[in-house]
């Protein structure tokens, strides 16, 4: 199913350009650097900024406002749980978009609770994440 935004460009040069632009900002915030690569590979087409840690990943929200947030629970430094809430708790990135990955399925509550707008347990499936982020930034 294809949804279209806005009308189909007219001309192939209008066509090139909107092929070049990202889909949309996504933070990956996971300190293992190999599992930040597989979701790079994953989200193709998304403009990807990663942390490897809670402060990083706060201060890169706060700087380049993504629109989804992907935070592991187990993080150096700042928690998962404590950059949910504070994203979750700043009116200035309250609207951001964040999904919890993690292999701790019995987290899923607290993350929610939280403000965590989706739990992803680990491992996934990279399609599906996507698919995922997706559905999230299609409007309804």
């Amino acid at each position: 199913m294809c949804t279209l935004r806005a009308p189909l460009p007219r001309t192939v040069t209008e066509q090139a350009r909107i092929a070049r632009e990202p889909l949309s900002t996504v933070l990956v915030c996971e300190d293992e650097d190999a599992l930040r690569e597989l979701i790079r590979i994953a989200l193709d087409g998304f403009d990807v900024i990663e942390a490897a840690d809670g402060d990083t990943a706060l201060e890169r929200a706060r700087r380049e406002r993504p629109a989804v947030v992907l935070v592991d629970l187990m993080l150096p430094r700042t928690s998962g749980l404590d950059v949910i809430r504070t994203l979750k708790g700043d009116p200035a990135t309250a609207g951001i978009l964040v999904v919890v990955l993690s292999a701790w399925r019995e987290s899923a509550d607290e993350a929610l609770a939280a403000g965590a707008d989706s739990f992803v347990a680990k491992p996934f499936d990279p399609g599906d994440l996507r698919t995922l982020i997706e559905g999230m930034l299609t409007p309804p």
